[in-house]
């Protein structure tokens, strides 16, 4: 395996109904999985420090975080205590459907990007951003995502492969590749590129995973996160099949 391989982090979105029913229990099930890394999107109470310290004592890290988003809260400095308090150096963000609505709607979305990244800076944070399959939308014969891009260099991404493909109408290999040099982290997840269907275990649907992977920076991304909204099998038996799937292709690397 390359000593490029990133380590494999799950984002605790995917279970968030076993989350509220038994946070613990599911943090350990993914260490036990051999999950390097997790992602939250809700601590479930506990704080941010506490959580870090729960995290590592099982023998994973917290890979990246979806809480605090940056444009989402009043106070910069919080989300700055907060992100600090969880190891990290990336502070989230991310749009939704009316802010890639229109060329007005594009131009706005630039211009509060651009003041996250200058606000973020005296705090030592940089903004990285995730995407939805709505940023991919044509506006005036261009990806509406790719005005923002060019706009705002500072900016790294998470991008989304699934939604990056767009339902099939997109390559996200090549969104990959158009930005990779600022794409550390990446959201791998699997499905039938149809509007309204679930999604499936990595490597059981229709997204071509090992092109995503060819597509990467193999320098700049540090994980390769997992994430499945929802699926009609269980989901921790999906989750599994996905780190079995990303594992023993040699894509990415856990823990076991």
């Amino acid at each position: 395996m390359s000593t490029n391989t990133p380590p494999i982090s799950v984002q605790l979105y995917s279970l968030r109904e076993e989350s509220k029913a038994d946070f613990d229990g599911v943090l350990s099930k993914l260490a036990m999985i051999g999950y390097a890394g997790v992602e939250p999107f809700n601590l479930f109470g506990k704080s941010p420090r506490g959580f870090r310290n729960q995290v590592e004592s099982l023998g994973m890290k917290v890979s990246s975080s979806h809480f605090p988003w940056v444009n989402r809260s009043d106070d910069i400095n919080q989300v700055g205590d907060v992100i600090k308090e969880l190891g990290l150096s990336r502070a989230p963000g991310g749009f939704a459907p009316d802010d890639f609505k229109d060329m007005d709607a594009v131009k706005r979305t630039i211009d509060l990007t651009q003041d996250m990244v200058k606000q973020l800076k005296p705090l030592g944070l940089t903004l990285f951003l995730h995407n939805h399959y709505w940023e991919f939308a044509d506006i005036d014969g261009r990806t509406a995502y790719h005005y923002l891009q060019d706009a705002v260099p500072e900016v790294e991404f998470e991008i989304d492969t699934y939604w990056a493909a767009n339902f099939g109408h997109n390559d996200p290999a090549a969104e990959i590749r158009r930005v990779r040099s600022r794409t550390p982290l990446i959201h791998v997840k699997d499905g039938p590129l149809e509007k309204g269907l679930s999604h499936v275990a990595v490597g059981f649907g229709k997204m071509d995973i090992p092109a995503l992977f060819k597509a990467v920076d193999p320098e700049v991304l540090e994980w390769a996160v997992v994430e499945l909204d929802q699926c009609d099998t269980e989901m921790i038996v999906a989750i599994a099949q996905s780190y079995k799937y990303l594992t023993q292709n040699n894509l990415a690397k856990g823990n076991v």
